[in-house]
């Protein structure tokens, strides 16, 4: 095979901190290399520099594609080249239809100075089916779930005749069947002559695809490993990621349960707008001072529904059902009574519901308990900016300064933000949706942590996770969902993947009617 890309001596900073370092990759013509790092060791940003996001002069370094040195001053310039990048936030436009999203940037056909509509369809029924999706190329992408947007994403990037595509945390979003189909793609998008670069924190699925994989950490390039050498294990790459030998996937817990902190009633919650369309379908549980309670679900099952009308009824149209804290019943009609009461609920989309993204690190670690913060009818920056201090300390979070902006951070560590804002708020029940996703298994084990933590000082954990692994490693007991319905409780010795499967996929028939 003969190289299709070399970057040589790649360094790039923000405002005087270096992000990347003297960094080297290359990549083989027909192979799948994936690309691994902690959260913030520069793998996007690599990336970036690769397909014009940064332009050249905004980094030192060359960069040699197809034979030949390119100078990207856009993300244009490269998509001429033949690379095409899909960021882990789709480029794509939901009021439009498919069609018109697999052309987005680029000129349509014509015919008689007037755009060929027909053309265009047709162009993109071929493109969207060399991908396995199979859809009415009319209909607007917003009707699409987030595996096929990914779909449309990459037909896109093929409509462009992409020789090199970068997929950044493509399965991040997906659950497990979506993410077997889009690795199935990208394995036969290899075959077919194209050349894949997949930045992924997900090492099995790079154990599953990739041919080479590189390690970057702190913004240096560590190692190229070949997968196909018995040594290229997990752990290995584990170890070169984070710099030190992580003994133990999830950090030790010496669970003090105590009395019962929450309780759930017969609770019955209808779609937002169909009221005879039940999510929710009277479901009861209890979760106890000192302990991490798991919930357990295929998508679909009303585990995100569940917490979100427990937080506020911020979430569908509340039909019945019983809330205690501490014994007592509590009618929480709204997200900020909840926060009163002492609950506490971290989003799973942190980007668009747990984060204001262009405001500072501080201001956002504050923002659920700003009364803590406030001196008259003023915010007291100096001990904001004290505080946050303290949980950027504490957290480890990896930035310089919290009066920066959120957006400025990483996955991981604006993962971190959040977690610390809730903690601040100083709940006695906290949720935790999806709370590693996107994450790499360094930042995860400084979560598991920071969660233990919590249940130490004795509080209660609730954790929403689509992985089986986790759930069962973090969690005391689990709770299973199907089709909107508690169909399970396990404690933590009985749980197998296989029997948390079982219940998760319970009366599927009888429940059809349940989202």
């Amino acid at each position: 095979m003969s190289t299709i890309l070399s970057m040589r001596d790649i360094n790039k900073d923000f405002s005087g901190v270096k992000v990347l370092k003297h960094v080297n990759f290359d990549v083989e013509e027909g192979e799948i290399h994936a690309i691994c790092g902690e959260n913030g060791a520069g793998k996007s940003t690599l990336m970036k520099v690769l397909s014009g996001v940064y332009p050249h002069g905004e980094y030192q370094g060359k960069i040699i594609f197809d034979g030949e040195e390119k100078k990207f001053s856009s993300i244009k310039d490269s998509e001429n080249a033949g690379i095409a990048i899909i960021h882990q936030e789709l480029a794509l436009v939901p009021d439009l239809s498919i069609a018109e999203n697999v052309y987005l940037g680029q000129e349509k056909p014509a015919r008689f100075g007037m755009i060929d509509w027909e053309q265009v369809r047709r162009n993109a029924v071929a493109a969207t089916e060399s991908v396995g999706l199979h859809e009415n190329v009319s209909n607007a992408v917003s009707s699409l779930g987030v595996g096929k947007q990914q779909l449309v994403e990459i037909a896109k990037a093929l409509q462009k005749k992409a020789k090199l595509l970068i997929l950044d945390e493509p399965t991040a979003a997906l659950n497990d069947e979506e993410s077997d189909t889009l690795l199935r793609l990208v394995e036969g998008l290899k075959d077919s002559g194209v050349t894949i670069v997949i930045i992924s924190h997900k090492l099995g699925e790079i154990q599953q695809i990739a041919d080479r994989t590189t390690i970057i950490r702190d913004g240096e390039t560590v190692e190229t490993i070949d997968m196909s050498d018995p040594s290229s294990t997990t752990d290995k790459i584990i170890s070169l990621m984070v710099g030190r030998e992580l003994s133990q996937q999830y950090p030790d817990r010496a669970c003090t349960i105590g009395e019962e902190l929450l309780r759930v009633e017969n609770w019955t919650v209808a779609h937002p707008v169909q009221s005879d369309r039940l999510i929710l379908d009277d479901i009861s549980f209890t979760v106890r001072r000192g302990e991490v309670v798991g919930i357990a679900g295929l998508m679909g099952a009303g585990r995100t529904e569940l917490a979100r009308s427990i937080f506020g009824r911020s979430y569908g149209q509340f039909k019945s059902g019983k809330l205690y804290i501490s014994g007592k019943e509590v009618e929480l009609r709204s997200p900020k009574s909840a926060i009163d009461a002492g609950l506490a609920y971290a989003s799973e989309d942190r980007k668009h519901n747990g984060l204001n993204l262009i405001d500072s690190i501080s201001h956002n670690i504050t923002l659920a308990a700003l009364r803590k913060v406030i001196r008259g009818k003023l915010i007291d920056t100096d001990r904001e900016t004290s505080i946050a201090d303290e949980y950027r300390v504490t957290m480890n979070m990896r930035t310089d300064s919290v009066r920066r902006p959120v957006s400025s951070l990483s996955g991981g560590n604006q993962q971190k933000v959040v977690l610390a804002k809730w903690l601040f708020s100083d709940p006695q029940i906290l949720i935790l949706d999806e709370p590693t996703r996107g994450i790499d298994v360094g930042a995860k084990y400084e979560i598991y942590t920071l969660i233990n933590e919590m249940v130490a000082s004795g509080k209660a954990v609730i954790v929403i996770s689509s992985e089986l692994e986790e759930v069962m490693g973090i969690s005391d007991r689990i709770y299973t969902l199907a089709y909107g319905r508690m169909t399970g409780e396990l404690s933590k010795e009985a749980s197998t993947q296989e029997s948390l499967m079982e219940l998760m996929t319970q009366e599927v028939e009888e429940n059809r009617h349940v989202a």
